[in-house]
């Protein structure tokens, strides 16, 4: 199987450009990263209720990027959790890997995915990752928890529990930078057609 190629000149590129945001200066709370349509299968209620745990143990802040039907009720659940200082649901941005270069932890919390590409260009960042193990694309990209921590779906506790190990630094990022450009870079791509066509 040869996979699609995501990691390109110009997602790197785009990580360069300034981030002109007060969360993300030297000093302040890590900044934990959610981003997708917010929508039910996404499930950014229990990224929610995860982070909450988390500030029961230290300083930190969630930013959610993105927009959709749920908007409501996830406001309303900040609300309800008193998160107001700490969360951030800032909409559509016109260039999302310049924040995702910068969050402390980008976590995936959804129900259902196909092949998450947003998950790809966090760890080809260099931004250590969390991802619930659901149907389908997160263990396979993470190689069983081998890239990044994985939880069950809809687990507050165990979400939480992963974002605060990976603040920690539970797993370096390094190696899984390596391994995501090998498998999913456009020049890594190439290469494995040109073998298959019987050119390399």
């Amino acid at each position: 199987m040869i996979y699609n190629p995501i990691v390109d000149e110009e997602l790197l590129r785009k990580t360069d450009e300034p981030l002109d945001h007060p969360w993300f200066r030297p000093g302040k709370p890590p900044v934990i990263l959610g981003v997708g349509r917010l929508a039910k299968e996404k499930d950014f209620p229990t990224l929610i209720r995860a982070f909450a745990l988390v500030r029961k143990e230290r300083p930190a802040r969630l930013m959610i990027l993105g927009e959709g039907e749920e908007r409501p009720n996830l406001e309303a659940l900040v609300r309800e959790l008193g998160l107001e200082e700490d969360v951030a649901l800032p909409g559509f941005v016109d260039n999302l890997y310049k924040y995702m270069k910068r969050a402390a932890v980008f976590v995936l919390s959804s129900l259902w995915e196909g092949l998450p590409t947003v998950l790809i260009k966090a760890m080809a960042l260099g931004t250590p990752v969390v991802a619930t193990d659901c149907p389908s694309g997160p263990a396979e990209i993470l190689e069983g928890g081998k890239w990044g921590c994985l939880v069950p779906p809809g687990d507050p506790k165990a979400l939480a529990k992963a974002i605060l190990n990976t603040l920690e630094g539970g797993m370096s990022p390094v190696e899984a930078v390596t391994n995501v450009h090998k498998r999913f870079s456009v020049g890594s791509i190439v290469e494995q057609y040109l073998k298959v066509l019987g050119v390399s």
